[in-house]
């Protein structure tokens, strides 16, 4: 099989960081690459999810509380001034 050069630019911390652990898991940057392309190719897609960071369950509270008061003091406004 024919093989070709991929280069890519990364953080030197993030390289360095990555070249130790895949070398505790006995592997070099070259086949962990190689491994996330494959399962890529084989998923059909990031062999891993993608998400935006979801609130944990008091932060989504804090947050449904704070657009409720709004709708409240919004509704209240709206009611003082047609008045």
């Amino acid at each position: 099989m024919a093989t070709t050069n991929i280069n890519i630019r990364t953080d030197v911390e993030v390289k360095a960081a990555a070249e130790q652990l895949f070398n505790e898991l006995g592997l070099n940057l070259t086949t962990a690459v190689n491994i996330f392309l494959r399962q890529a190719i084989r998923t059909g897609g990031i062999p891993f999810e993608i998400k935006v960071d979801t609130p944990n369950e008091i932060t989504a509270a804090a947050i449904a509380e704070g657009r409720r008061i709004m709708r409240t003091r919004t509704q209240k406004a709206v009611t003082i001034w047609m008045s």
